[in-house]
């Protein structure tokens, strides 16, 4: 098997950034289903293990896990097209959407799509729940660290970060005590193999040195942070630019766990802190990111757009908007590629490490309950537009109301998963009937 070629691997990752719906979930099982099992351009076994490193890491995993693949196929220039064409359509959709947000208020039709779009949603994440699970749960241990992992988070509101720490000491210990259980998997025939010998016999790129990581750094730091210093020094700290620049660049660092894990404190800095936009705003703009292609993290540029737009000095508001999108998704993503670049050489290098294997296998394992956390939090959320909460001790458990749910969003919403567990439908006819459905439901009613 031939290693693809730049321009083929091109075409993929705009593929997927084109079809990258269904939040981290959905979007980590496509590139599996695409690079793994149809294309066979890596194994299983890297795949989860670059999997591993992205989801220790702050920001989109799935985003990052894009880059460390087209990282490991075509060096530098893989990784920073994979991510870039893993954000683009995504962005372009939702600052898009944004503007029309902001000049035309609510539009029946691109409810109806959002609607119908939402079940459909709701389907990907449940199958890719699924798919993760078969391919991560291999031993009893792993079952339960994928369970003792959604309950904590769920029910507990324990920290991600915690979440991660804990699964990677019981990796580490039970590498030594119960090493069937945490060794990972074999090798599969066809599932890649021929192009992991290719890039552990000719990728250089792939050879970790101080030389090198001096290197990105002295590259990637000033691409990060070199435009909000600049706006900062041009327009003084107080500006509305600079104040988005830096307010998300903060953001990027500390976003461990996903989108989910910090939403709730940027939409408390945006809504009562900065006053860039209502409660209700910020639920808008967490529906469109929900059911546009990219990651759910771009809800950010919605919050910058609408920010941007509302203070724009002499610029129109769309154009003041749309800059102000631009640089959140800027300092937002850059940092994702310093933190693949940097480290990826050093976590190939310990591929072979037994009790690193062990950790990452065990924080694997927990990620299946940190999606499944995801998968019924939005569940909830789309489904029903009234919950409450039940405390018992130190458990929090969400009630949903009932009399509250979405009758027709849970009906379609079924439909989709049923055509896509019993007849395998594929994830674009499934967004575009959920999505034409959407339409005639609200144009109907």
């Amino acid at each position: 098997m031939n290693k693809p070629t730049f321009s083929e691997a091109l075409r993929v990752w705009l593929r997927i950034g084109l079809t990258s719906f269904g939040g981290p979930a959905g979007q980590i099982a496509m590139m599996n289903r695409m690079l793994v099992e149809e294309r066979r351009w890596i194994s299983e076994e890297r795949f989860l293990h670059a999997l591993n490193y992205c989801t220790l890491l702050p920001g989109p995993e799935a985003q990052q896990l894009a880059t460390y693949i087209g990282w490991l196929l075509h060096g530098t220039r893989g990784g920073v097209a994979a991510g870039v064409l893993f954000v683009l359509p995504g962005f372009l959709v939702i600052l898009l959407l944004s503007a029309l947000y902001v000049t035309l208020g609510r539009v029946p039709a691109v409810q109806g799509l959002f609607w119908g779009l939402k079940a459909a949603v709701l389907a990907i994440v449940v199958e890719a729940v699924l798919r993760l699970g078969r391919k991560s749960l291999k031993h009893p241990l792993r079952w339960t660290l994928a369970g003792a992992s959604f309950a904590a988070l769920f029910f507990l509101g324990v920290p991600f970060p915690w979440v991660i720490l804990v699964a990677g000491l019981t990796g580490l210990l039970g590498s030594r005590l119960h090493p069937a259980a945490f060794a990972p998997g074999a090798r599969m025939q066809g599932s890649g193999g021929a192009v992991d010998e290719i890039l552990e016999s000719g990728g250089g790129h792939l050879e970790a040195s101080g030389r090198r990581a001096a290197g990105v750094l002295a590259t990637w730091l000033p691409v990060w942070l070199g435009p909000v210093l600049a706006l900062g020094l041009w327009l003084g700290w107080t500006d509305t630019y600079t104040r988005i620049g830096v307010f998300f660049s903060k953001m990027a660092v500390v976003t461990f766990g996903g989108a989910y894990a910090v939403l709730a404190y940027v939409a408390q800095q945006a809504v009562e802190n900065y006053h860039w936009l209502t409660s209700a705003e910020m639920l808008h703009g967490l529906a469109l990111a929900e059911t546009t292609p990219g990651p759910l993290i771009l809800v950010l540029q919605y919050v910058a757009f609408v920010a941007a737009s509302r203070d724009p000095g002499l610029l129109n508001p769309l154009l003041a908007g749309t800059l102000g999108a631009a640089l959140a998704v800027h300092v937002t993503f850059a940092p994702c590629f310093l933190w693949i670049l940097l480290g990826a050489p050093y976590i190939e290098r310990l591929r072979t490490n037994r009790a690193l294997a062990g950790a990452l296998a065990a924080i694997n394992a927990a990620v299946v309950g940190v999606v499944m956390n995801l998968a019924v939090w939005f569940s909830l959320h789309a489904l029903f537009t009234t919950m409450s909460e039940v405390r018992l001790g130190p458990l929090a458990i969400p009630v949903p109301a009932f009399p509250s749910i979405d009758v027709g969003l849970l009906v379609l919403g079924s439909g989709a998963m049923f055509a896509m567990l019993r007849f395998r439908a594929g994830m674009v006819p499934v967004l575009t009937a959920c999505g034409g459905l959407g339409v005639a439901y609200q144009m109907i009613l």
